[in-house]
């Protein structure tokens, strides 16, 4: 949990809430922004006993820089572990390993860190900053696999908003300028 170095900070804080309240507008943290609202929905997934080149393939066929494992005959996709095309390549082809003869059980990361869609980007930003991961399989409330989330996502969701924000600032100028004019 952030805590503010000084009480000044906090002081702003709590007097951008209350204009917030005073004019109907939410603050940020009041409309938080929800993972649901941003993950990406289609996601690769790959089982446990495949082998590290057929790992390979589906990341190359679907594009993506990861794979969520999980069990193949449990339809809820609850997420086993997940691997990443730097675990095929640190684990397995620098070390000269036939990509054949290791499956993605022996390289993937067990039990990965995730986050729920009611999450807010927040707070999906602090699993990742603890657990230095890019990227978070999306679960539902039953643990199932729901999404993928990545910090490009969340820097693309930012991004929109910042853009909002910068423009909001020239339409007060042009606002302005014709109340002058």
């Amino acid at each position: 949990m952030y805590r503010p170095a000084n009480r000044a900070l906090v002081d702003r804080r709590q007097h951008a809430r209350a204009a917030a309240r005073h004019t109907g507008r939410q603050t940020l943290q009041e409309k938080d922004m929800r993972v649901a609202e941003i993950c990406a929905r289609d996601v690769a997934c790959i089982g446990t006993d495949a082998s590290v080149r057929m790992a390979a393939f589906e990341m190359r066929r679907h594009h993506a820089g990861c794979l969520v494992v999980v069990d193949r005959r449990d339809v809820e996709r609850i997420p086993r572990g997940i691997v990443t095309d730097r675990d095929l390549v640190v684990e397995v082809l620098a070390l000269g390993i036939d990509p054949d003869s290791v499956t993605v059980a022996d390289v993937m990361s067990r039990l990965p860190a995730t986050c729920e869609e009611e999450d807010t980007l927040y707070s999906a930003i602090e699993t990742m900053r603890i657990r230095g991961v890019r990227r978070l399989p999306v679960v539902g409330a039953r643990g199932q696999l729901t999404g993928m989330l990545h910090a490009d996502d969340i820097g693309g969701a930012l991004g929109t908003h910042l853009r909002e924000l910068s423009q909001a600032g020239a339409r007060g100028q042009a606002r302005e300028m014709e109340a002058r004019a």
